[in-house]
């Protein structure tokens, strides 16, 4: 007869092993299905229907959507009281076509912004009053067309400096610090049934971190129904550590609101700033900033593909407070990494290569459940 113990061990081992032989998912959406759902930004060519490659991948491979800058304020809100809902209606008739979770990006943020928003018919600066009214026309219009098909919306994007305090945008210099909590009664009100979230970037650093924590519990103390706070993830092959990434997940998720990775892609041409995603910010081109032009080697494909692995276990792991993680575009064609900061280089920041082939990454990603042995 067999002992209990060596019972024990030889089911130990059984499972062990049938852990390991556990196949991996062939899309994303299947290998996180239950965990988080992930999403992926289009542009207007996938939107309007005349990339179909990317089509192809956007809808085998992910469950959620982002507009990259069809819902911008300077593209849907051009001219005042002219909007242009052309390719954000075709972007939300194709997430709800494919049956997927929708995000409206972004309602109110501090770049992208025709300069008419904050001024009179005279060129001056608007009062706060007419700030507040145009701020509240413009939600109002936006959420309120696409209320009940729109799951969720970035409400605020990226409202905070790298120490933490609040940015001296516009919005901020006219109404004063209640634009935070403006913008989401606004948008609460033209639809209760939305997800509001919060964004940012560079949330991995303590002191900014501690800002997005603060403008979360702010929002929470006036009564918002504050629903996600979103980590943008623009990160690259060295930074941060797994435990940053891990340590930022952990603190964000004790206000009490879910997690959302909102823009990921992984960068891995040389550095040439701190880390930041201030799209204002412009670096003269240079061959050295360029060394992968001709192709990306094995050895940095490898790293990248574990780089990807590492970041999506510590998802996985902390997926009871997890939401939605998003990549910042299908195919590195398409990347902005590939014209910011530097115009012109060659970027690999993301699972499908130029060719819209699936890379390195794509099958360390989905290894990432089955390997847990936890799925």
């Amino acid at each position: 007869m067999l002992r209990p113990t060596f019972l024990v061990s030889v089911l130990c081992l059984s499972g062990l092993a049938a852990a390991a032989q556990t196949p991996a998912a062939s899309t994303l959406k299947d290998a996180y299905r239950g965990a988080f759902v992930v999403g992926v930004a289009i542009n207007a060519d996938q939107i309007a229907g005349t990339d179909s490659q990317g089509i192809d991948i956007v809808t085998r491979q992910f469950n959620s959507i982002s507009p990259e800058n069809v819902m911008k304020w300077e593209r849907i809100h051009p001219a005042p009281g002219v909007y242009s809902f052309d390719l954000p209606d075709k972007y939300v008739a194709f997430g709800l076509k494919n049956h997927m979770f929708i995000v409206g990006h972004c309602l109110v943020w501090h770049a992208q912004v025709p300069d008419w928003v904050f001024k009179d018919d005279k060129g001056n600066p608007l009062t706060r009053e007419a700030l507040l009214q145009r701020m509240s026309e413009h939600i109002h219009a936006v959420v309120g067309r696409y209320k009940g098909k729109v799951n969720g919306w970035d409400v605020v994007n990226e409202a905070l400096n790298e120490d933490g305090t609040l940015r001296p945008s516009p919005w901020m210099k006219i109404i004063g610090e209640d634009y935070l909590v403006k913008a989401y009664q606004f948008a609460h009100d033209a639809d209760p049934s939305a997800q509001l979230n919060y964004n940012d970037y560079n949330l991995e650093t303590p002191a900014k971190r501690k800002g997005a924590i603060a403008l979360i519990k702010r929002l929470q103390a006036a009564g918002i129904p504050i629903n996600v706070v979103g980590n943008q993830a623009h990160l690259h092959l060295g930074w941060p550590s797994t435990e940053e990434e891990e340590a930022t997940v952990t603190d964000l998720a004790s206000t009490g609101v879910k997690v959302a990775i909102t823009e990921m892609d992984i960068d891995v041409l040389p550095r040439v700033a701190p880390n930041t995603a201030d799209v204002s910010l412009s670096i003269k081109a240079d061959p050295k900033l360029d060394p992968y032009a001709k192709g990306l080697p094995d050895e940095v494909q490898q790293a990248l593909a574990k780089r990807y692995a590492d970041l999506f276990g510590v998802y996985w792991k902390h997926r009871a407070v997890m939401s939605r993680v998003t990549l910042w575009g299908v195919t590195d064609s398409g990347s902005w990494l590939n014209d910011w900061p530097v115009k012109g280089r060659t970027s690999y920041p993301l699972l499908f290569d130029r060719s819209g082939k699936a890379k390195p990454a794509l099958d360390a990603v989905l290894r990432v459940p089955s390997q847990s042995g936890t799925r």
